[in-house]
C-alpha cells in the first residue's frame, strides 16, 4: 500500500470516528443524578433543576408572601433560560391544581447575554406542586426547541395557542389568546427580530424590554406578542428567520438545542 492511500485511510477512519462522537454528543440525554432528597425530583436541560418543599415553614411563609392556603410548593431553578421554563410551567399549571407563586429572571445564562429564572408553584397538597415540576421537566425537551445558540450570543422563539397563567404571570398576557416570545442577543439583533415580527402579521405587543429595561441589564431584546392564532406563529417564524441569517454572520451556524417546535 502507498503512503499515500494510508493516510487516506487513516483520515477517513478519524473522520468517521469524530462523526460517531457528535452523533452520540447530539442524542445524549441529560445527566439526572438522584441525590437521595425527598425535595428533589430531577434535573433536565438548561442547568434545569425541579425541587419541592412538603411544609415550608411557617417564618419562610410568610416573607415569601404566599398564600397561607398553600403549604407545599414546587420550585423549578435554571441558570440558562426562561422562556421555555416559562411556557413548560404554563402547560404544568393547565395540567395540574397548582398556581404560579413567583417568576423572576436571574441575570446568569452561565456567563452568557441572556438570563437564568426561579419559578415557584404553590399547591394545597405536595403530590400537585411535585407533577407540575414533573411536567415541567419533561415539556423543556420541547419548549428548548426553538432556542438558538451560537459563541455570538443566542436567539429565543416561544408559542403557543393558548396562554395560561404561567404567561399571564410572566407577562401580562390575556388568558386563552396566543402568546408569542421573540428574544435576540446580543440586543441589536432583537431589534430587529422585533420589528419584523410587528411589521409581519397584525399583532398586539404586549412587552418590549432592553438591556436597561425590563431585564436584568442582560445583552437582549425581548418582545412578547398576543393576537390571532395564526398570526402570532407568523410573526415568531418571521422574526426567527432573519434573527438566523444576522446571528450567522457573527459565529458558527447557530443550532437548535434539541427539535423545532414552532
Amino acid at each position: 500500500m502507498q503512503v499515500d492511500q494510508i493516510v487516506d485511510k487513516v483520515v477517513q477512519e478519524i473522520m468517521k470516528r469524530s462523526e460517531s462522537s457528535k452523533e452520540e454528543v447530539k442524542v445524549k440525554a441529560p445527566v439526572n443524578k438522584a441525590c437521595g432528597l425527598t425535595e428533589f425530583v430531577g434535573t433536565t436541560i438548561g442547568d434545569t433543576i425541579g425541587l419541592v418543599i412538603a411544609n415550608v415553614d411557617p417564618a419562610l411563609h410568610e416573607k415569601m408572601n404566599i398564600d397561607k392556603k398553600y403549604r407545599s410548593i414546587g420550585i423549578i431553578g435554571a441558570r440558562t433560560g426562561a422562556g421555555p421554563q416559562i411556557l413548560a410551567a404554563d402547560e404544568a399549571v393547565k395540567a395540574t391544581n397548582t398556581e404560579i407563586i413567583a417568576i423572576e429572571l436571574a441575570r446568569d445564562t452561565k456567563g452568557g447575554a441572556g438570563h437564568g429564572c426561579l419559578i415557584i408553584f404553590g399547591a394545597e397538597e405536595v403530590s400537585d406542586v411535585r407533577r407540575a415540576v414533573e411536567v415541567v421537566l419533561k415539556e423543556l425537551e420541547r419548549t428548548f426547541g426553538d432556542v438558538y445558540a451560537n459563541d455570538a450570543g443566542h436567539l429565543e422563539l416561544q408559542y403557543t395557542a393558548r396562554a395560561s397563567y404561567a404567561i399571564e404571570k410572566a407577562f401580562n398576557a390575556p388568558l386563552g389568546k396566543a402568546f408569542g416570545l421573540i428574544v435576540g442577543a446580543p440586543a441589536a439583533i432583537g431589534v430587529i427580530m422585533a420589528d419584523t415580527a410587528v411589521k409581519t402579521a397584525s399583532v398586539e405587543v404586549l412587552a418590549y424590554s432592553s438591556p436597561a429595561s425590563g431585564t436584568s441589564f442582560s445583552n437582549e431584546v425581548i418582545i412578547a406578542i398576543t393576537g390571532d392564532s395564526g398570526a402570532v406563529r407568523q410573526a415568531v417564524i418571521a422574526a426567527r428567520e432573519i434573527g438566523l441569517r444576522l446571528i450567522n454572520t457573527m459565529a458558527a451556524p447557530a443550532e437548535s438545542l434539541t427539535v423545532p417546535y414552532i
